[in-house]
């Protein structure tokens, strides 16, 4: 089950074409890049102070949900947003065909 709360906080910072959830003054974030009907997750980075606490997978959470709300598909490149949507067979079905 998908917690809204995620999908609302998470911010389309479309200038730095990337994805940012604000948490606690610090900024956790997915860079990505827009491709016709699918978007491309290329870097994930939490600040030091926030990894290990669940705060990148609540951002990657949102970003999956909007996708979704989209209809769009995702290429995971960045390896933690790969490990992310496969451990999480929920969003199986938004792996862009050339990203399996």
């Amino acid at each position: 089950m998908s917690d809204n709360s995620a999908t609302r906080a998470v911010i389309d910072n479309e200038g730095r074409h990337r994805f940012e959830l604000p948490v606690d003054g610090q900024v956790v974030f997915a860079s990505y890049r827009r491709e016709p009907g699918h978007w491309v997750i290329t870097y994930v980075e939490a600040p030091p102070a926030l990894r290990g606490t669940g705060a990148a997978g609540r951002l990657m959470q949102g970003v999956l949900d909007e996708a979704r709300a989209r209809g769009v598909t995702v290429t995971p490149l960045c390896d933690y947003a790969r490990a992310y949507m496969k451990r999480h067979p929920q969003y199986a079905d938004l792996f862009a065909p050339d990203a399996l």
